[in-house]
């Protein structure tokens, strides 16, 4: 018997690579989606094709009491469930001052409420089933990045982030091991505007020089979901191409000329205009 994976926000983006990924695996494949019924279609289409059973189930995230019978559907329909890659969510980008109290309701009940009671609902079945499983969680750079306009994404994303240690902690005395994935800029629907190839795009700020693409991002939830991680437990996965690695003193030093010194950035005369005391460099 094939097992089962469910992904939720499984039409487009991440979450279509991840579905797919595991088909490919040897799962069948539950998936959600909230709009866009074609490209869900697509997905199952796509996954049956790869030898996967899947069933697509429409659900809205931001109404938790759909959340549960939705997915108590998928396991019934399939008669297990093995994996939850829990990817569903939205972003509204606006300042602080200007956030309205919907949007970030908006956010907050998708992007973590939504997430909650996805992962509480297949933990359940799981812990029910008695044979352990894995839940990848799939939140961001933001989790522990800052970024101008990201009030509500950032604090749903770190939201995500304990939860899922706080998940791991408590789940893995029932063999249910929790991690999850954190990816930088991506090329998706959410980031671009239209199908992009991250290969073609230059982001001189990353070390690795463009956004990820959406089959790297499904690699590594593939692999947390597997027997491979079977030791791994509570990680949030980093997939950012370095992108973080660019952050606080490293863009500072940038921004003012990056020293010439091979001694490094805080060695003697090599700074020339950054200082980080307030005095002068």
């Amino acid at each position: 018997m094939r097992p089962v994976a469910i992904v939720t926000g499984g039409s487009s983006g991440i979450g279509r690579a991840a579905a797919l990924r595991l088909a490919a695996d040897g799962y069948d494949i539950g998936v959600t989606y909230n709009s866009g019924s074609d490209r869900a279609a697509a997905v199952i289409a796509e996954a049956q094709r790869l030898g996967a059973r899947a069933v697509a189930v429409k659900v809205d995230l931001r109404m938790p009491e759909l959340v549960a019978p939705a997915l108590d559907r998928l396991v019934e329909e399939f008669g297990r469930v093995d994996v939850l890659v829990n990817n569903a969510g939205i972003n509204h980008r606006r300042d602080f001052l200007d956030l309205p109290l919907s949007e970030w309701q908006e956010v907050i009940a998708t992007n973590l409420t939504g997430a909650f009671v996805s992962a509480q609902t297949i933990a359940r079945r799981m812990v029910a089933q008695g044979k352990g499983g894995a839940i990848v969680n799939v939140s961001s750079i933001l989790e522990r990045e800052v970024l101008e306009g990201g009030s509500a994404y950032c604090s749903a994303k770190g939201g995500l982030r304990q939860l899922t240690k706080v998940m791991a902690l408590e789940l893995a005395r029932h063999g249910i091991r929790v991690n999850g994935v954190a990816p930088g800029e991506t090329a998706t629907p959410m980031n671009f505007s239209t199908d992009v190839d991250p290969i073609e795009i230059r982001r001189p700020v990353t070390p690795l020089g463009r956004p990820g693409h959406a089959d790297e991002i499904a690699s590594v939830i593939a692999f947390l979901a597997s027997d491979a991680a079977r030791y791994v437990a509570g990680e949030m996965v980093l997939v950012d191409g370095g992108l973080a690695l660019h952050g606080g003193p490293q863009s500072l030093q940038v921004a003012v000329g990056r020293p010439q010194s091979a001694a490094g950035p805080f060695s003697g005369s090599s700074i020339k205009h950054a200082s980080f005391d307030g005095a002068k460099a």
